[in-house]
């Protein structure tokens, strides 16, 4: 009896001191900077709505299929994201979101193409660019009159992500299972150059200045560094396990890479291409952080505009954890849906 008495108060002890750690490890907001976040929760369907200055939700806004990705379109603000859909039902529009009282406006259909996944604002006001999984078009569309105004194909297959030439006007689409870059010129409405790759494209980012396109190959486990002007590969970095995605800082100085099977964000200088660090997301220490935080796979990069914080999705724990700029330390966490991926910010 004594014995069995002293086993139930041991695994009790366990369980209280399991219990006590879980609540103390809860993510925790703990900086005040401008700005609000808007995250989007894949499974959950929903996009949570954080106040970074005041460290609360504002509110989580529930959409009727799967979103993954988001853009900002200003004056006014208003935030544009892709309906994936999930793995039974294709998703074929993109949702316009008023910011000022984070109501849904309209949805715009995208005709035959499936699956929007990557989405960025145009320099042209009220325009942004969505690439597709399925159907592999770059759709150009007006989100004031709701209208798609032209689709130009990729040429490529699954193309997922996009980015535009901040002087130019060409759009770089990566290019999942055809591993490789289309690079489309929007006044020719066509693909001027296919840039191949031995191993699949998804993450991609351009320097500030436009002079450097830099694409992660997820499977090889490097970044492909391509002169803009030349369209060649000039260097080869090598990266961790799985690199999803990619961000230059608002200075174009570092690049923050996102491993998602290694659980960590690399830290590469732009310039010498030599990684300086690797920052290791929560839960992959031992069995109790895999328990606690679960194991960690990051995901979506968003830059602070002023410079001082990176935000990454945290895919399997519900998070999205806050990188200080200035020492590549994690200095807070916040709650958001379930698998978040894309990020976006209005100021």
């Amino acid at each position: 009896m004594k014995n069995l008495k002293k086993i139930v108060l041991f695994f009790g002890l366990i369980f209280l001191s399991l219990v006590t750690f879980y609540f103390i490890k809860q993510p925790s907001y703990s900086i005040q900077t401008e700005g609000t976040l808007y995250v989007v929760n894949k499974t959950s369907q929903s996009i949570t709505i954080f106040d970074l200055f005041e460290g609360n939700q504002i509110k989580e806004l529930s959409l009727d299929i799967e979103p993954h990705e988001a853009t900002v379109v200003n004056n006014p603000n208003r935030i544009v994201v892709t309906n994936y859909g999930s793995p039974d039902a294709a998703g074929k529009s993109i949702t316009i979101i008023n910011a000022e009282n984070n109501t849904i406006v309209k949805k715009i259909d995208l005709g035959k193409s499936l699956r929007p996944h990557g989405i960025i604002t145009l320099p042209e006001a009220n325009k942004v660019g969505v690439v597709t999984d399925i159907g592999n078009h770059l759709s150009i569309v007006n989100i004031e009159t709701g209208v798609l105004e032209k689709q130009i194909a990729t040429q490529q297959d699954f193309s997922h992500l996009l980015v535009h030439h901040p002087k130019k006007p060409l759009i770089y689409v990566s290019n999942i299972n055809s591993g490789s870059v289309s690079v489309i010129d929007i006044e020719l409405d066509s693909v001027v150059k296919i840039i191949p790759f031995n191993n699949k494209a998804e993450g991609i980012d351009i320097t500030p200045d436009g002079s450097e396109l830099w694409v992660t190959n997820i499977e090889g486990n490097f970044i492909s560094v391509i002169d803009t002007e030349t369209n060649q590969i000039t260097d080869r970095i090598h990266t961790g396990k799985t690199p999803l995605r990619l961000k230059f800082s608002v200075d174009g100085s570092y690049c923050l890479v996102s491993n998602a099977s290694d659980g960590t964000v690399s830290v590469f200088d732009r310039k010498t291409k030599k990684q300086l660090t690797s920052i290791m997301i929560p839960g992959k220490k031992n069995i109790l952080e895999k328990v606690l935080y679960r194991t960690p796979r990051p995901v979506g990069i968003l830059m602070h505009p002023n410079g001082k914080y990176a935000f990454v999705s945290n895919y399997t724990a519900g998070r999205v954890e806050v990188i200080d700029m200035r020492n590549f330390t994690i200095v807070s966490s916040i709650k958001v849906g379930d698998m978040p991926d894309g990020l976006a910010f209005i100021n």
